[in-house]
């Protein structure tokens, strides 16, 4: 059954079983796609701007772009940690080549977590500003949430690329980790 076909008792449940996936990073996508979600429903209850409902679709394709993530995380990680349990048929450059690139499949989805992430963090910030005031916490949440989902599909993007720390990958999750952070922070300041 697909993750996000489950109930979210039971997606918890599997987080917390003894088998390797699901782990962080389909907790990352579920948290970014969480996080659109509430600043979809602070657009919606924001009737008295003008901009709501486009702001609202904007998040809901937002939260449609990251759920999925959760799902295709989990499946790349365990096709990486397969190629690396691999029984050994293939030997030295051939299986070293075979593994990089398991990992590397298995770093785009923390990567596209990354980029939704950021996006959501920013959109909270818009909300934050525009919003209906009695909502500005929940936008503020929605903003901290994206921003600590960023920062961890960012690590597991370094994690899957450690052989290459300097893949042009691992330098913009990072980025994208430091531009959600900084907008949580604006959204945080919008109203003060």
């Amino acid at each position: 059954m697909a993750l996000l076909d489950r109930s979210l008792r039971e997606f918890l449940d599997d987080v917390a079983a003894a088998g390797r996936t699901p782990g962080g990073g389909s907790a990352a996508a579920l948290v970014t796609a969480l996080a659109a979600a509430l600043l979809a429903k602070i657009a919606r209850t924001s009737t008295a701007w003008p901009e709501s409902r486009g702001i609202a679709a904007q998040a809901e394709s937002l939260r449609d772009r990251a759920a999925p993530l959760a799902q295709a995380d989990a499946e790349e990680y365990e096709a990486a940690l397969r190629a690396r349990e691999d029984d050994g048929t293939q030997a030295g450059e051939r299986r070293d080549f075979a593994l990089g690139r398991a990992y590397a499949r298995a770093a785009e989805p923390p990567l596209q977590i990354a980029r939704a992430a950021a996006d959501v963090a920013e959109l909270a910030v818009v909300v934050a500003r525009n919003g209906d005031p009695a909502f500005h916490a929940d936008a503020v949440i929605a903003a901290l949430l994206a921003a600590a989902a960023a920062s961890s599909a960012a690590e597991l993007v370094g994690v899957n690329l450690t052989a290459a720390a300097r893949d042009e990958r691992v330098r913009e999750a990072g980025r994208l980790a430091e531009n959600a952070a900084r907008a949580a922070e604006e959204a945080r300041a919008a109203r003060e």
